[in-house]
């Protein structure tokens, strides 16, 4: 079993701004613990610095039973390294020790044959059993049949980036949840795997002993595998002891009670403050008065240093106003469209004033479809057709944006919509984006603050159309709130692709893209294809 301890951790961020200040926690044996807050707050800094890959300014970090670490980015992986590289990447460092080393014994032996170099090669064999290397490799095994439904040796030098995004996540979360370390540090383990593959994490996380700190903004995910919530907000860290179910009553009675003795404090101190001048002026005709304004002039002081109660975080204050407009009755009418290679022919009318989620498995045609609605040129036959006065605004999934790189978050608002700076900087405010954040190049934003540029710029766009590719996949839980609550006031249609079983449940309708190449219409979400029966 494991467990980590983090104590009084402090952390500044390279432009000298504090990020983490006397941040302690302890996860124990066993414990299922999720690491949630405002984007941008510092939860992968944090992650970062439990795994080692940064040092903090002050403070400490333990555990034990060995760490295994998924980093954020396993996923995107497109590098060209392979699936023993990927693998390798997540076993237990003497093993990525002693592979390191064999591999550079092996180039050796290509080059000279001499008795130095075998013997060197093999020390470095023996190094590698040792170390369980190859007993780790039998692992591997099982995880790529699992994962991808071949065994390793054939698989082994495949480059990864000929897997899925899901695939990937996938087969590292099998080798960690497999493998040897008992203690595991997963963050976003479950961006890129659909609907099936974030049920199977679920289930794997309530059934492993191990003890798991992850990150996550997927809230159904949260409140099936998380037994406690680590909030990371204000460069401070509070625990939950219970699940998601009742984070949110518990988040806002703890803030009513940091109020509430920030409140008596104040008054306390302003009481004391005044008592000290009282008896400054008594003391100043009476010197019998003398000691008891020095006594109060020393609780004054020591009431001081011993400081204020802790304040309560800011609420994060983002207001979404989605506008849309009035369209024609039909938005969408397609008409016998097949995506060549993606999809069978299929008709569908989407009416104005509609909510329709997207769903079906990875690589079915469902961001096409969107991009085809957008206006891009989608190789494709029949015909997809938007309705009168129907103004598209597309949400891109990877926030593959070229068009914003180099620019800052005010530059774009201001040159995209035409904006003066002080308007700007009105609209970026209410989407949490003001401040230093508005001067940061895009580039260098957070996905969650991406994501909320995106959807101002969908708002300041007059787009009537909303065409959304996994919307909330880096929203963390207040921006995803709020985009939910923007889309229920929007006066417009909205057509979203998601994996999201929470967001999906306020929509209206449920186009399926099956895995056969049918799209279907469904009367609730269909996340797994075969447990459900196909209309013919």
């Amino acid at each position: 079993m494991g467990h980590v301890e983090v104590g009084h951790l402090v952390y500044v961020l390279p432009d000298g701004r504090p990020l983490l200040n006397d941040v302690s926690f302890r996860v124990g044996d066993g414990a299922k613990a999720a690491l949630v807050g405002p984007n941008g707050a510092g939860k992968t800094t944090l992650m970062r610095l439990i795994a080692g890959d940064l040092q903090p300014i002050e403070g400490s970090v333990a555990s034990s039973g060995g760490l295994g670490v998924m980093r954020q980015f396993i996923g995107t992986v497109r590098d060209g390294s392979t699936v023993h590289d990927l693998l390798l990447s997540v076993a237990p460092p003497g093993v990525r020790g002693a592979a390191g080393a064999l591999h550079r014994a092996e180039l050796a032996m290509m080059e000279r044959d001499d008795e130095k170099t075998q013997m060197r090669y093999a020390q470095a064999i023996t190094d590698y059993t040792d170390a369980g290397g190859y007993d780790i490799e039998v692992l591997w095994d099982t995880c790529t049949v699992a994962a991808l439904g071949v065994p390793y040796d054939n698989v082994k030098y495949r480059e990864v980036d000929t897997l899925s995004g899901g695939e990937q996540k996938r087969l590292a979360l099998e080798a960690l949840l497999r493998g040897p370390d008992q203690t595991l540090l997963l963050d976003e383990p479950d961006n890129y795997l659909d609907v099936p593959g974030k049920v199977w994490l679920e289930e794997r996380l309530k059934e492993t002993p191990k003890t798991v700190v992850l990150v996550s903004h997927d809230r159904q995910l949260l409140a099936n595998a998380a037994d406690r919530i680590v909030t990371v907000e204000s460069g401070s860290v509070w625990i939950h002891g219970g699940g998601f179910a009742t984070y949110a009553q518990a988040r806002q009675e703890r803030n009513e009670r940091l109020d509430e003795l920030r409140r008596r404090w104040d008054e306390e101190h302003a009481k004391l403050k005044r008592l000290v001048v009282m008896l400054k002026q008594k003391a100043s005709y009476n010197d019998g008065m003398a000691p008891a304004y020095h006594a109060a002039q020393t609780r004054l002081r020591r009431f001081e240093e011993a400081g204020p109660p802790e304040v309560a975080p800011k609420e994060q204050n983002i207001r979404m106003r989605l506008r849309g407009g009035r369209t024609g009755k039909r938005a969408v009418v397609c008409e016998d469209l097949e995506l060549t290679g993606l999809m069978k022919p299929f008709d569908a009318e989407i009416w104005y004033g509609e909510r329709i989620a997207v769903l079906g498995s990875n690589g079915s045609g469902k961001s096409h479809f969107l991009r085809l609605l957008a206006g891009e040129d989608i190789r494709r036959t029949g015909t997809a057709l938007l309705g009168a006065r129907v103004v598209p605004g597309h949400f891109a999934q990877t926030h593959a944006r070229p068009d914003l790189r180099g620019r800052t978050p005010c530059e774009i608002v201001m040159t995209e919509h035409a904006r003066l700076k002080n308007e700007a900087m009105k609209a970026l405010a209410r989407y949490e984006l003001a401040g230093a954040v508005a001067e940061q190049r895009f580039e260098t934003l957070s996905g969650g603050q991406q994501a909320r540029l995106q959807i101002l710029l969908l708002e300041l766009s007059g787009a009537t159309l909303l065409l959304l590719d996994e919307p909330t996949d880096n929203l963390d839980l207040a921006s995803a709130e709020a985009l939910q609550d923007g889309l229920a006031g929007f006066d417009g249609t909205v057509i979203a692709v998601t994996h999201d079983r929470w967001f999906a449940a306020d929509f209206d309708r449920f186009l399926v893209f099956g895995a056969d190449g049918r799209v279907y219409e469904a009367a609730e979400p269909v996340w797994d294809e075969s447990r459900v029966v196909r209309p013919r």
